[in-house]
């Protein structure tokens, strides 16, 4: 969420930022200019009508004392009037601040300067690319003829047992999976990440404060009996551990790093690029996130994405780096990373991962604050990213490591599942 104070000092800056998403944010804008006025004017009154209150009761209780009963009761009367006022007042002002806090909800976050204009993903600018695109043999297969032909992962069972885009992952396949989240949760904390198990479920204030509620309400599970939301991913249980706190300096850098499943409904998606892993209602995800001090958050941002590139090359992987486009960025985010690993049999890029800085955009939803040098409470920097997740990741293992013996495992996974090959 933008801070108040910053779309009235920037304004125009921040219409001509928006333009990137390919949004026109004035008309909002001078909404929320017009409310945030009201909203002041209506404290004002408020606050001057308690204050003569006051002051009234206080020449009242004078009045009585000295037996001018008559006159301290001209003054009741009138104080009673004030009493009327003030209710009705903050009543105003408690309607205007929550029309005032639903708009600003709708202003997705300001892009950075390094973020290219551009309406979709074919927008977006390839800033990396590394590793050898194999060539394979005429007769390789897609991830699910392959999980079918090897008995590894059963689409069909998770059809019976849930419905489409839950798989069931069996023998190696299971393994492989486990493998995949233990590696990368060492991979983590080597790296300066503390572990952290957190709930599946949140609750509604969690959602608003990492901003997939309002924004994504109908791609999340909402639990109705209990009003808690199944997560679409760590970043959102996680990062809220920090609503409502307030940090030193030298608190600073925070990082964690967590396993979860997480749960999408992904509403709207068919297709054959959707087919097997390549998109699902519930999958497995590694993520980091990190608490920054906002002088350092864009160096904490470059060293998530140097960590991944980490990952990848040990998974001898293929992969390019994309920077997000103003028109594919999330609404949270002020600049993304997008990772994609290249799929050999489906001949085409599949994403694996996100790295983003939301700068102090969820900072001011969750009200994570950190005392500066001279005492003052300002916003901290929030970000997160994949790191990574595994459906994706999974099936370019599968795709690109096949061959006509059997799919082998890259060296480095290996010690943590226990063969070299799935035969």
């Amino acid at each position: 969420m933008l801070q108040l104070q910053v779309v009235r000092e920037e304004k125009d800056n921040i219409i001509a930022a928006l333009k990137k998403r390919n949004i026109d944010a004035a008309p909002l804008l001078d909404k929320v200019l017009q409310l945030d006025e009201k909203r002041r004017t209506t404290q004002t009154l408020l606050d001057n009508t308690l204050a003569e209150s006051n002051k009234l009761s206080k020449e009242i209780g004078i009045l009585f004392k000295s037996g001018k009963a008559q006159e301290a009761n001209i003054l009741k009367e009138k104080t009673g009037s004030l009493k009327e006022d003030s209710k009705r007042l903050a009543e105003e002002l408690d309607n205007v601040a929550q029309e005032l806090q639903a708009l600003l909800y709708q202003i997705p976050n300001v892009p950075h300067a390094l973020v290219p204009a551009g309406n979709t993903e074919e927008d977006n600018e390839e800033v990396f690319r590394e590793g050898t695109i194999p060539t394979l043999d005429p007769s390789a297969l897609p991830h699910w003829e392959l999980a079918k032909k090897y008995d590894i992962i059963d689409f069909e069972l998770g059809v019976k047992i849930t419905g489409a885009g839950f798989p069931v992952y069996k023998g190696k396949g299971a393994r492989l999976q486990r493998a995949l989240i233990a590696y990368f949760l060492d991979k983590n904390t080597a790296a300066g990440y503390t572990e952290i198990q957190v709930p599946h479920l949140v609750n509604e204030a969690s959602g608003y404060g990492t901003g997939q509620l309002p924004d994504k309400e109908g791609q999340m599970y909402h639990v109705g009996a209990d009003d808690l939301y199944l997560i679409p991913t760590a970043e959102v249980p996680v990062t809220n551990i920090f609503r409502d706190v307030i940090l030193n300096e030298s608190d600073f850098p925070i990082r964690y790093t967590g396993y979860t499943p997480c749960f999408r409904r992904e509403a709207g998606s068919y297709g054959a690029h959707v087919r097997g892993l390549n998109r699902l209602h519930q999958f497995d995800k590694v993520e980091i996130v990190r608490v920054e001090h906002p002088a350092n958050s864009y160096d904490a941002l470059d060293g998530m994405v140097a960590h991944v590139k980490t990952i990848l090359r040990e998974l001898q992987l293929p992969y390019r780096i994309l920077r997000l486009c103003g028109g594919d960025l999330g609404f949270t985010s002020a600049l993304t990373y997008d990772f994609e690993v290249f799929s050999t049999a489906q001949d085409r890029w599949l994403e694996i991962s996100s790295i983003s800085n939301f700068e102090a955009f969820q900072a001011n939803r969750l009200k994570l604050r950190y005392r500066d040098e001279n005492g003052k409470t300002q916003l901290a920097h929030t970000l997160n990213g994949s790191s990574l997740a595994l459906p994706r990741v999974l099936a370019g293992i599968l795709e690109n490591c096949q061959t006509p013996k059997g799919i082998k495992i890259p060296d480095v996974l290996v010690p943590y599942c226990g063969f070299s090959t799935i035969d």
